[in-house]
């Protein structure tokens, strides 16, 4: 199966109950049972509901995995991912990774004794250098939020398999539509469903595949016990939004490529960041384990006042946080998305304080392109 048709047929697309094209909302809380334990496959929708169930199986067949599961926000997903782990185990992460991730596992899983180290997994010599006796799982964001770097996902599922690690992956960016981490090697994939797969800014959630019947195990265990699950609107609304994803990532990935190659050519950009240049420093690794580059790219122009100007000008790409909707968005880095990371960090990476992202959505590529360029101009 196509993935344009898997997007559309996967999962459990036609209600088994009443033969309706669409899931229904299953807006209930309980179930009944015919004698104790004796209940038709639901009992209480914390542990499971139709809807969201239809929403999990559809995202387990999309990533190729075993067993599929949907959360409250792309942070609760993270956050159960790392409940998997225990008091002294450590985790190696990528260190240009979205802010909410380094706050939760700097500020909170700290508490908890869950250590993490930021390195750079670009390098896969470096991932192999800070692996130590207790570290449990290589967790992944490619391409990151906000630079685009790429993680050779295959390169560093091996590395971790060497060790007896897990691969984790944040494929938000990417998702399953242009890469598939599971058939690279990994073992679990997260995203931010809120993004590209919702689509429309009109939900919050996060979505989680794991490569086995025991993770899908004990994640559900986890989910379970603490409750971060998806209502049935929110999961009716992300399948809706996923049946479109293919249209909406080409002609994210098409408005993206014109507006880049204007960008990487204006001279009040210093520096262009997007998977699909020729220049990026993993432009062929990309090419090797996506299928597309994707609507996201950042640029810089210079300092925080350039960055402000640009802001203050720009008509169609509206100011917010968030990104892979279909109106386009714009913010700046170290003062939204990733604020939380202190900022001598931000700078050592290379989040500087002129450094603007952008959100390319489907309006037509000409206004896009006169609304930078006039936004741009002195």
């Amino acid at each position: 199966m196509k993935k344009k048709t898997q997007l559309i047929h996967g999962g459990k697309p036609i209600d088994p109950l009443t033969g309706a094209v669409n899931v229904p909302i299953y807006q209930v809380s309980t179930y009944k049972q015919d004698g104790v334990g004796n209940f038709k496959g639901y009992e209480y929708s914390r542990t499971g509901n139709p809807t969201r169930h239809a929403l999990e199986e559809l995202i387990k067949d999309l990533e190729g995995g075993e067993r599929g599961f949907a959360f409250g926000s792309g942070m609760a997903a993270i956050t159960a991912i790392m409940m998997l782990f225990k008091t002294g185990d450590h985790v190696l992460m990528t260190d240009d990774v979205y802010g909410g991730t380094y706050r939760v596992m700097s500020k909170v899983l700290t508490r908890f004794g869950i250590e993490s180290t930021f390195v750079d997994t670009s390098d896969l010599a470096t991932i192999e250098n800070e692996i130590k006796p207790n570290t449990k799982a290589i967790y992944i964001e490619t391409p990151t939020n906000p630079l685009l770097k790429v993680t050779d996902i295959k390169g560093a599922s091996d590395i971790a398999k060497k060790h007896s690690l897990l691969t984790i992956v944040d494929n938000t960016f990417s998702t399953p539509y242009w890469q598939n981490p599971i058939e690279l090697g990994a073992d679990i994939v997260l995203h931010s469903a809120t993004k590209y797969l919702g689509g429309h800014s009109d939900v919050v959630a996060g979505l989680v595949v794991v490569n086995s019947k025991e993770l899908g195990e004990e994640l559900h265990f986890v989910q379970n016990s603490t409750g971060g699950v998806l209502g049935p609107q929110d999961s009716f609304l992300l399948i809706r939004g996923i049946k479109t994803l293919g249209v909406r990532m080409e002609e994210h990935e098409a408005n993206t490529v014109e507006l880049v190659r204007f960008l990487d050519e204006h001279p009040s950009v210093s520096k262009v960041y997007y998977p699909g240049l020729a220049s990026h420093p993993q432009h062929e690794l990309s090419k090797m384990q996506s299928r597309g580059f994707g609507g996201m790219v950042s640029f810089d122009v210079g300092s925080e006042e350039n960055a402000d100007k640009l802001l203050a000008k720009t008509k169609y790409f509206t100011l917010a946080e968030s990104l892979g909707a279909v109106e386009s968005l714009i913010s700046v880095p170290a003062r939204m998305t990733h604020a939380s990371i202190p900022r001598e960090r931000r700078l050592e990476l290379g989040i500087t304080d002129g450094l603007v992202r952008i959100s390319v959505g489907l309006e037509d590529v000409e206004d896009l392109m006169e609304d930078i360029k006039q936004a741009l101009a002195e």
